[in-house]
């Protein structure tokens, strides 16, 4: 459905066009591991957060890109299970981000009726933070365009445990046999159960690993990675990577 891209295509170091991309099936569901901003702000001898901070620049940017594309679902992996063994400082200042990234952004977000969700353990979040994610996704709740999923104190492993154990309660209820286990009911109690699996994950910085990212969701996903740090991620970048992915076949196991 996707191999579109006819012979004699541009490589992929030529630059897109969005009118080009567009002349061929879009990937419906784009993940992205944004990767990058510490060594961002490093390379210019700026602190962790200025990196951070210019990082949430391109959230918005490349959010209203995949809009304009057509791309209806745009997953971004924001903060890990992981992170919290990062510097008080550091963790404290990413706890802010999401409050400063919706306060700013959520007028436009519904505008372009964008919907907002969150996967991950909203519990754990401090409660300005839990609290901005959760006024945004009340306010989007019933827009029908994009939606725009952050992984927010999301681990897969964590997701998957949660999953095993909540299947197991109804196997121990009597209510599920073991043998009625199948694929779809273990997806059926992921975070993302309603949303279709990423077609495209993306990682930015050169690190070439899923990094704990839906582990499970990403099995037939088509990867790119590109050595770009985040906070210089643009949208011809998207159009490279959304280009690339059109010129793939593929086949899921198939021939």
């Amino acid at each position: 459905m996707f191999n579109k891209f006819r012979k004699g295509h541009k490589p992929l170091s030529t630059e897109y066009t969005k009118e080009e991309v567009l002349q061929h099936p879009i990937p419906e569901h784009v993940a992205i591991i944004m990767d990058g901003n510490g060594r961002w702000a490093k390379k210019r001898s700026l602190p962790r957060i200025a990196g951070h901070y210019e990082g949430m620049q391109v959230v918005r940017k490349i959010t209203r890109f995949a809009n304009e594309l057509g791309i209806k679902v745009l997953t971004l992996y924001a903060f890990s299970t992981e992170n919290w063994k990062r510097p008080k400082q550091e963790v404290d200042y990413l706890m802010k981000l999401p409050e400063q990234f919706l306060t700013t952004f959520l007028p436009e977000l519904i505008e372009e009726n964008v919907n907002v969700r969150v996967i991950g353990n909203r519990d754990q979040l401090p409660e300005h933070t839990r609290r901005a994610v959760e006024k945004a996704m009340e306010e989007t709740k019933h827009n029908t365009g994009l939606i725009l999923n952050f992984a927010l104190n999301y681990g897969s492993r964590r997701e998957l445990t949660y999953a095993m154990q909540e299947i197991a309660k109804q196997v121990a209820k009597g209510q599920l046999a073991p043998e009625e286990i199948t694929e779809d009911v273990i997806a059926s109690y992921l975070m993302t159960k309603d949303l279709k699996d990423p077609d495209l994950l993306i990682r930015t910085s050169g690190e070439i690993r899923l990094s704990n990212f839906m582990l499970w969701q990403l099995a037939y996903t088509e990867f790119w990675f590109t050595d770009v740090l985040w906070p210089d991620f643009t949208e011809q970048h998207l159009l490279q990577a959304v280009a690339e992915f059109q010129q793939r076949g593929r086949r899921f196991g198939g021939v």
